[in-house]
């Protein structure tokens, strides 16, 4: 199978989806000739035109707002926030309007509409722009939240996102977008609310999100150099959770340390681990742990950034603790 960057296997996908569908649009800050700040529309531009990758205006809550309309009328915009910090600009039509249309509507109007955007620490961008604000749209009723975590699954997650017919956000870790790997060809479809299975593994299970798969598996290796055999699972997305995978893992198992980027307090790993904690009890044999970022503004230095989220080193530690317990 040929390999691709995670960058070109989302280009791939929006193109495919708009090759396919007349009615996807692309919407964002510099998306146009720029190809993105981040190059992640790198040349859609020059085959779809102004038309249907439309540059706009420095105002994220009017232009969302602008895409919410647009979905309901027919169209399926996929919208870039090019940095996961901002999405406070757009969480009125994002929660108020999108999230709950077709419940006020009575299945009436909905919101077929992607909302792509950055997460995670890395470059030395500061507390307002290396956020991993993920569990705030996890929170909201109505939406449906993806975090891809390889190339293949952010072609797949891309398509199937853009497919729904209801309001998804797509949470990117920036310093993926380099990451290579296989990539089928041609139509490639990731359901949401399938987990993955990256490592099978008896001693424990690491569920990590995002960037932490990579973490989760580099620390399996160092592991099993030490005899411990760490199952990794990957839930690709969090609403919809796959919670009967997780859980069937955990039944193998006995013992499971949740691992995610986000805020510890409140967070996507909190969730997680109450939802093993009540489905999976009975085949617990210690406490579910959990792994997150510190609860502290991310910081510019480069000395202190690394030290907020979570890495291969803490994770292992986290397991030994876990076993030893």
């Amino acid at each position: 199978m040929r390999t691709l960057s995670y960058r070109e296997a989302v280009i791939e996908a929006l193109a495919g989806e708009m090759r396919r569908d007349p009615s996807v649009v692309l919407m964002g800050e510099d998306i146009g000739a720029a190809g993105g700040v981040f190059r992640q529309t790198a040349g859609l531009f020059d085959e779809f035109g102004a038309a249907r990758v439309i540059d706009t205006p420095i105002s994220e809550a009017g232009a969302f707002g602008i895409a919410v309309g647009a979905s309901m009328c027919g169209l399926r915009p996929v919208f870039e926030v090019m940095f996961g910090d901002f999405i406070t600009l757009v969480m009125d039509p994002l929660v108020n309007q999108a999230a709950k249309l077709s419940y006020m509507s009575a299945g009436g109007f909905s919101a077929p509409l992607v909302l792509r955007t950055t997460m995670g620490v890395g470059s030395n961008l500061g507390p307002q722009h290396s956020q991993s604000l993920h569990a705030w749209a996890c929170h909201v009723p109505g939406l449906k939240v993806a975090l891809p975590a390889s190339p293949a699954d952010a072609k797949g997650l891309f398509a199937s996102a853009i497919r729904d017919p209801n309001p998804v956000v797509i949470f990117e870790d920036r310093m993926l977008y380099t990451l290579r790997g296989p990539v089928p060809e041609g139509e490639h479809l990731v359901p949401l609310g399938s987990a993955a299975l990256r490592r099978a593994g008896r001693d424990a299970t690491v569920v990590a999100t995002g960037r932490m798969v990579a973490h989760a598996l580099d620390a399996a290796d160092r592991l099993a150099g030490e005899g411990l055999e760490i199952e990794v699972i990957d839930p690709r997305s969090l609403v919809p959770l796959d919670l009967e995978a997780l859980v069937a893992s955990v039944r193998r198992t006995h013992r499971v340390l949740v691992v995610d980027g986000g805020a510890r307090r409140y967070g996507a790993a909190a969730e997680i681990a109450a939802e093993l904690a009540e489905s999976a009890f009975d085949w617990l044999d210690a406490p579910v742990r959990r792994l997150a970022a510190e609860d502290v503004p991310i910081p510019i230095s480069r000395t202190l950034e690394p030290l907020v989220q979570p890495d291969a080193a803490r994770i292992a530690a986290a397991v030994h603790a876990l076993v030893a317990g």
